[in-house]
């Protein structure tokens, strides 16, 4: 006869709740990326916090790996041993060496290539600069230098510009450029532009041309020899000389007894004689009678 006692529970095999939801959660792509990946490098970054916590060891780490950077830069193919200076002439490679007052030999990670080209370009005859550090432990500056376009004459000196009107150099006198235009006068620099379209314009009296001066920053006068000058307009000064050599080149007035043609009024030329042949001109007129002494 069988027993009445209670019939032992069977166990379910479906998973309880919190299986369940454990395993719908691993099924989610970002769990499984964050368990296999973000787990790992969680405990790699505690225990680098943990390893650099201690003041001693982060020095002993810093202090290694400034060791290990100085063996490296100090290898003989990182070493410079010698300034090359290209695209100058003797004394600008000269003064490009002296302003860049390298000391030789280092490490090539230890020049400031930026701060070496802005020196070298502070240099007045210096347009631009390129600075690199090239095969075989050479510093390689390679220059653009100002070529001179006109002799400045101020008050008590004189530069050399060149066709932007930036300063070259300075001059001791100017017989040693004798090659130059002379443009005379305070702001000439800043108008060298229109000056070199105006000696273009100039090129029949060429010969006869000793300079321009700048008058009240505005405006130019051309000066030529036998002290003739031609004042010409602060608009269209160019222009105006055309007409003027165009009229020369017909009634070859320039070799008139001539002092001033004052062109800055376009509808009124102005002459100014000579003296004496300011007097000829009366005399001949009838308005002034010239004795023998007076000739």
């Amino acid at each position: 006869m069988q027993s009445l006692g209670k019939t032992a529970a069977r166990r379910d095999p479906a998973p309880s709740r919190w299986a369940y939801r454990m395993q719908r959660l691993w099924l989610t792509p970002v769990f499984r990326a964050l368990f296999r990946v973000g787990l790992p490098a969680f405990i790699f970054a505690g225990s680098i916090g943990i390893v650099l916590h201690n003041e001693a060891r982060r020095a002993a780490l810093l202090q290694g790996y400034v060791n290990i950077r100085a063996q490296f830069e100090a290898r003989p193919e990182f070493r410079v041993g010698m300034v090359s200076i290209e695209g100058a002439s003797t004394d600008l490679a000269d003064a490009v060496r002296a302003k860049l007052a390298v000391k030789l030999p280092q490490s090539s990670f230890a020049l400031d290539l930026d701060a070496l080209r802005v020196k070298a370009e502070a240099l007045d005859a210096v347009a631009s600069a390129e600075v690199r550090v090239r095969t075989g432990g050479v510093l390689q500056v390679v220059l653009q230098e100002r070529v001179p376009a006109f002799v400045w004459r101020q008050a008590d000196r004189l530069q050399l510009l060149d066709i932007t009107g930036h300063r070259v150099a300075g001059l001791q006198s100017r017989g040693d450029r004798p090659d130059l235009p002379l443009v005379v006068g305070e702001g000439a620099d800043l108008a060298v532009g229109e000056a070199s379209v105006i000696l273009d314009a100039a090129g029949p009296i060429d010969a006869r041309l000793r300079g321009l001066v700048r008058v009240g920053n505005r405006r130019w006068d051309l000066v030529l020899d036998r002290d003739q000058r031609i004042m010409l307009p602060a608009t269209e000064p160019v222009a105006a000389l055309e007409r003027l050599l165009a009229l020369d080149q017909a009634d070859k007035l320039l070799d008139r007894d001539i002092l001033t043609i004052d062109l800055r009024n376009a509808q009124r030329p102005v002459l100014r004689l000579a003296p004496f042949a300011l007097a000829e001109t009366r005399r001949a007129r009838g308005i002034l009678t010239i004795s023998e002494n007076d000739l």
